[in-house]
């Protein structure tokens, strides 16, 4: 008898290989996928695995962009995909292994998605209606031997029909939609890929409301009052107890009252201490939220990285909503094994001391996983960015065994003449789990002298500052994530993925968050002509539905009935204002695309505006008044460019911000010289007979990288001069014969030269 153990990913299944083996497997190939061949307790086993998702939801009969569509089948992705033609080994694979199996197990991630892998691979490729399921939250051998001991005789079935109606839903909304919204644009004579989703709706709404608060938002004067004096050597700063005053006549009217004064009476002295509690174990929102937080990696990074240490066997599923973690999972052998690795010895012994170990468990569960966790294996050489992560989640661990800090603050409150100024303090008396959260921990102490009621302060110089209301904080892609996790917006592995769409389609921008207008007018247009599709009741009512499905109180037929005839109905109204859709669609396109290449006003004309072009060498900054005015900057040739919104003081040029993330840079804009326009030399060499065509005289020319001498025949030769340090190469000129690599000319003889190629030619006509 033979079983086949099917993993979500190579990675895995050579782990689960490993760990049930009772000798080394033997490792085999076909095509490019390997599979195990091993004995468990005498029993025939082959492992192999799938390479994520095999099928994907496809059109049955494709008909172009009409819409709406309902009638779908579960496809190879390889023949819906060109980037997915490697899936078919996989598929073939599968099929070819099946054949010789008796018995079947499904050993996916245990969540939603991996149960529909599990659920395709074993129907398509395999031809079971049924399987038997593996179920761990790690991939270490003691999680893994456990599962496969422990082994249901059937898949998750709840799970199984909750994904595959979640994937049919998502596929009705987000084609139909998406495509209305394309064939709007169409309609009105254009064309721009739209999209739009049933999560994607209310996402971009919520960051449109967002948007909508800031811009609507008015400034309000108020004034502050403090003052900075002594007491005995050590200096003071309080403030007036109304933090915020904004009435200026009241402002005036105090400081006309105490401005004379030197001194101020202590008029109470409090001290509180309180227990400051250790963080919750980490959930996929919490790790991704502190991640950006301490990183600025985002979240659709930190998942991938998790997902990366998961598949190591370093750390436990990242997928999960729980903040709880179960003494079951053995913390003192974890905590063993950590003390193992030179980074996390001494914490981990300090903890190991204790009798009891127990967790600060969130309120947040999970039917399928615990909280993340560190396994206690060592891992092999990470990236920079994956032992950032790493760390954080081993330092998070631990801190939540530990003692709560004990922090003291400190309140003083003083007289000035009928008006009470207060001053806080604060020490950490215990850190306890502030120790083992280092570095990640940012805690300010501010120790007062001790201080005693009825003494007195001395006052040096009495404040009052000018300051005004500020308007709400936009979100970043921390605050994001959580806002949609508290909405219940999407779920914990597509959030990210979302918050990506949203960006890559152009409705919204910058570290923080701002829509752009494009954004603004879809979310106008869905709201006036679709309002469902941007309300959070929707999303809510659909969870609602698989959560029933997932506990078997709900059947999959119904839900994705009432989704049909709810998009019939908003859909076939939809149609018949396509045209006008399509208009208002364009004109915010126009503006969107108008803001992201605008770089500000031209330096020169004075007029006119500083946009991006594009011409026969690439794109450039042009401004917007040619052929009045020929004022052209030369920009990288590639990668995301954001006008600043400064210029700089020296050049009177853009500032402009040049790429992304680790790569981004701020540039100032150099100008390219008008070939007409008088031009005096600035080395002794501009006007020299090019050295290659012996035909163009060569002049200087600018570029992104600096200053270099260029043909005045280009692009027919392209012969340049470096300048470095102010001196131009002339022994070493860099020649580029069109069409060819470029190479630098020989510092030899003509002659020389000439005699190497009638040498050439001679042994040719001997060859001959």
């Amino acid at each position: 008898m033979t079983e086949l153990i099917i993993t979500e990913k190579p990675s895995s299944a050579e782990k689960v290989a490993f760990a049930l083996a009772d000798t080394k497997p033997a490792k085999k190939k076909n095509k490019q996928c390997s599979y195990y061949e091993l004995k468990h307790n005498n029993k025939n086993i082959i492992v192999t695995s799938a390479v994520g998702h095999l099928y994907g939801l496809a059109e049955k009969n494709k008909d172009g962009w009409g819409y709406p569509v309902f009638e779908v089948a579960w496809t190879p992705t390889y023949l819906t995909s060109k980037e997915s033609t490697y899936v078919k080994d996989y598929i073939d694979t599968i099929s070819m292994l099946a054949a010789k199996a008796d018995d079947f197990t499904i050993a996916c991630d245990y969540d939603i998605e991996g149960e529909v892998i599990g659920l395709n691979v074993i129907r398509f490729a395999c031809k079971k209606k049924d399987s038997n399921r593996m179920k761990f939250s790690t991939l270490t051998k003691g999680d893994l031997v456990e599962a496969y001991e422990n082994k249901s005789k059937h898949l998750d079935w709840g799970q199984a029909n909750a994904g595959e109606t979640r994937h049919k839903l998502d596929w009705f909304y987000g084609i139909n939609l998406s495509r209305a919204l394309t064939s709007s644009v169409k309609a009105a004579g254009s064309f721009k890929v739209m999209s739009i989703g049933r999560v994607q709706g209310p996402a971009l709404h919520m960051l449109v409301e967002k948007e909508k608060e800031v811009q609507a938002f008015k400034p309000e004067p108020f004034w502050r009052l403090s003052f900075q004096g002594k007491y005995k050597s050590s200096p003071l700063e309080a403030w007036h107890k109304e933090d915020k005053i904004f009435d200026e006549a009241k402002v005036k009217k105090i400081l006309a009252k105490i401005k004379n004064e030197k001194e101020a009476l202590i008029q109470d002295v409090n001290k509180a201490i309180r227990n400051q509690s250790p963080p919750t174990p980490f959930n996929l929102t919490d790790l991704q939220s502190e991640s950006y937080a301490l990183f600025k990696i985002t979240p659709k990074e930190t998942l991938a990285i998790a997902q990366s240490l998961y598949l190591a066997g370093v750390t436990s599923y990242p997928r999960t909503s729980s903040q709880q973690l179960d003494p079951k999972l053995g913390f003192k052998k974890i905590l063993s094994d950590l003390a193992k690795q030179s980074h996390y010895q001494h914490l981990a012994q300090e903890l190991l001391k204790e009798k009891e170990l127990k967790p600060n468990n969130g309120n947040k569960t999970d039917p399928a996983h615990p909280a993340i966790y560190p396994t206690g294996h060592v891992p092999g050489n990470l990236k920079p960015r994956d032992q950032r992560v790493y760390d954080l989640i081993v330092k998070s661990f631990m801190a939540t065994f530990a003692k709560p800090a004990v922090r003291e603050t400190m309140t003083v409150t003083f007289d000035v003449k009928g008006e009470q100024f207060i001053t806080k303090g604060t020490r950490t008396l215990e850190e306890n789990w502030h120790k083992f959260y280092k570095p990640y921990l940012k805690v300010e102490d501010i120790t007062l002298p001790e201080m005693k009621k009825d003494e007195k302060a001395h006052i040096i110089k009495i404040e009052k500052h000018d300051e005004e209301t500020q308007p709400p904080a936009r979100y970043n892609q921390s605050s994001i994530i959580k806002e949609l996790e508290k909405r219940n917006l999407g779920t914990k592995a597509t959030r990210a993925e979302i918050l990506d769409t949203l960006f890559r389609r152009g409705y919204a921008e910058g570290v923080k968050i701002t829509v752009t207008q494009l954004g603004m007018e879809t979310d106008k247009i869905l709201e006036k002509y679709a309002p469902t599709i941007v309300d959070e009741k929707l999303t809510a009512d659909f969870e609602e539905d698989m959560e029933k499905i997932r506990e078997g109180k709900q059947k999959p037929e119904a839900v994705l009935e009432k989704a049909k005839k709810f998009l019939t109905h908003l859909l076939t109204d939809f149609k018949k204002k396509e045209k006008l859709i399509g208009k208002e669609i364009i004109v915010s396109i126009r503006e969107t695309s108008d803001a992201a290449n605008y770089m500000g006003h031209c330096p020169n004309c004075k007029e006119g505006k500083l946009m991006v072009r594009r011409g026969k060498f690439g794109r450039f900054v042009g401004c917007d008044k040619y052929p009045e005015c020929k004022t052209i900057f030369n920009i990288p040739k590639a990668g995301p460019i954001k006008f600043t919104g400064n210029m700089d003081e020296k050049t009177k040029m853009p500032i402009v911000e040049v790429g992304m993330g680790r790569t981004r840079r701020i540039v100032t804009l150099m100008q390219h010289e008008d070939a007409n326009a008088p031009h005096k030399k600035k080395y002794p060499e501009e006007g020299m007979l090019c050295p290659h065509c012996k035909e163009g005289k060569m002049i200087l020319r600018k570029s992104f990288y600096g200053e270099f001498l260029g043909c005045d025949k280009y692009p027919k030769c392209q012969t340049m001069m470096k300048i470095h340090e102010g001196k131009v190469d002339v022994k070493n000129p860099v020649v580029k014969e069109v069409g060819k690599p470029v190479e630098k000319k020989p510092e030899s003889d003509g002659k020389k030269v000439e005699e190497k190629k009638s040498e050439g030619k001679a042994k040719e006509g001997k060859k001959k």
